[in-house]
């Protein structure tokens, strides 16, 4: 291993919890956003002396980790039922508790593909064409997603003040 480049323990320890957040935003419950982090290190850990010379290896992960879950939802093909709360706080600053919690459970409701693309976009902060890079589709279909989704949550809930 490079010097300078971390072990995969000392990786997992720094940014596990990155990893479980965005995996539960992804699947809309910890037990199965666990599940998801899990399948990625494991497939992670054999590769990591290649993983952990990348230029950016976070990047690399995270994409681990949204090719388990969309390959969890196309397998199961079920839809998630909404939780009471967020847990974390994970949703626009400035927003009063009930409105995360309408926006979360919004987010829920949408169809697995559109709350990825929306969450990846919002959430995590990505541009189109890395989102169309992280999930394997074309860059015109991470925009209708994310647009088809912010348009049902604007029916949803309206616009917000925050």
């Amino acid at each position: 291993m490079a010097e300078g480049t971390p072990d995969f323990d000392s990786w997992v320890a720094a940014r596990g919890q990155a990893l479980l957040r965005l995996a539960y935003v992804l699947t809309g419950n910890s037990a199965d956003a666990e599940d998801v982090v899990q399948d990625a290190l494991s497939r992670a850990l054999p590769r990591w002396g290649r993983i952990s010379t990348l230029e950016d290896p976070d990047a690399y992960v995270r994409r681990m980790v949204v090719n388990a879950h969309v390959s969890w939802w196309r397998k199961f093909r079920r839809r998630e039922s909404p939780v009471a709360s967020t847990g974390d706080g994970a949703a626009p600053s400035g927003m009063a508790p009930e409105d995360r919690d309408a926006l979360w459970r919004a987010c829920l409701a949408l169809p697995a593909d559109q709350r990825t693309a929306v969450v990846l976009r919002f959430y995590e902060g990505l541009d189109y064409a890395e989102i169309a890079a992280l999930t394997g589709v074309r860059e015109g279909s991470v925009r209708s997603r994310v647009s088809r989704g912010i348009a049902v949550l604007r029916q949803e809930l309206g616009e917000f003040d925050g």
